[in-house]
């Protein structure tokens, strides 16, 4: 079980979410304030009329605030899995080609979705996206010299990963170059990430996935641990590595790509965040994944919120800001002698 020291620090983050939440739906374009926050939940559980500041709280901003949540934590979530598989904190989903992976095969449906008849209801874009997920993290596996022990196995395969994600990206701008301007508008929409989509319907979706793969991700927790002693030891602990290994992947390409399906390639959030919590809780991945949930969603509230008001009414790409705040912080944790577990 976890001590008191790690039940007062979930507090603490659940009480800055909560907090990141209440700024972020009050604050955009359009200032909302508590007390027609208050007016639009009391007349939507009455069946009454709203009003315009209302309704863009109700069906815009608080949808928005939510899916920013989910999303948040699921791209936490993720890098700490592929942290501790790869034994690596200078590992995130993004830089093993699941976000890229993604992109393009939401790109391919919006472009060819029609003319193949690709469509299965609201289902069928995080399906291909996954899709799209799933072959490029599996290439990058698959690709990557495999390592010997060494403290410089990692390096590989993170020149495999922009390797395979330069292929997709490039997969993406071919697509761009012959969509129509509704597609393209779409494509673009997926290189610089965006939160503008959420809608109910969508956080319901994000949030089945996310929930539903977190769980499964403490599942494998423990072995996660073991696995970060050494695959030696690991396997005499009783770990099974090859089922360890497809299980977290599948674990983190459906979370990630599910995510990145509505709000296109958000970058840094899964490296960030697990580093973070690393150099203050520890390894321990029971721990991590809970906490990288609640922080993730913290952060990507608080660069979101940022977006929105730096040059308001003119909102900012989410993954702008997002690769502002993590590219130095991906610098420095490079020219670190001791960034290797």
């Amino acid at each position: 079980m976890l001590n008191n020291r790690y039940i007062k620090s979930e507090w603490l983050l659940i009480l800055a979410l909560l907090t990141a939440l209440l700024v972020s739906v009050r604050f955009g374009a359009v200032d909302i304030n508590n007390d027609e926050i208050f007016s639009a939940l009391k007349k939507t559980f009455a069946g009454d009329t709203l009003t315009l500041n209302e309704r863009i709280f109700m069906h815009i901003r608080l949808p928005r605030a939510v899916l920013c949540v989910i999303a948040g934590a699921a791209l936490a979530v993720g890098g700490v899995l592929m942290q501790g598989l790869f034994r690596n904190p200078i590992v995130e989903p993004g830089l093993v080609g699941t976000s890229s992976g993604a992109a393009f095969g939401a790109a391919f449906y919006f472009v060819m979705g029609s003319v193949l008849k690709l469509s299965t209801g609201q289902w069928t874009l995080p399906v291909a996206a996954c899709a799209g997920g799933m072959v490029s993290t599996a290439l990058v596996y698959l690709l990557a010299p495999q390592g010997n022990g060494s403290k410089n196995s990692a390096v590989p395969l993170l020149l495999t990963g922009i390797a395979v994600n330069a292929v997709f990206l490039s997969g993406v701008g071919f697509l761009s170059y012959i969509a129509r301007d509704p597609q393209a508008r779409s494509i673009t929409f997926w290189s610089l990430g965006s939160l503008s989509g959420a809608s109910w319907d969508v956080c319901l979706i994000v949030a089945i996935s996310t929930l539903t793969c977190c769980l499964a991700a403490l599942y494998f927790a423990k072995q996660l641990n073991a696995l970060a002693i050494g695959e030696d030891e690991a396997m005499l602990l009783g770990v099974n590595l090859n089922r360890l290994k497809v299980s977290v992947l599948v674990i983190n390409v459906v979370m990630v790509a599910v995510a990145t399906a509505f709000t296109g390639i958000i970058s840094f959030v899964g490296l960030i965040v697990p580093h973070l919590l690393r150099l203050v809780k520890g390894a321990d991945n029971r721990s991590l994944i809970i906490h990288a949930a609640l922080l993730g969603g913290v952060v990507l509230s608080i660069a979101d919120l940022t977006a929105r008001m730096l040059l308001r009414p003119v909102e900012l790409p989410i993954g702008i800001v997002t690769s502002i705040i993590g590219a130095p912080v991906f610098i420095y944790l490079l020219r670190r002698k001791s960034y290797y577990f």
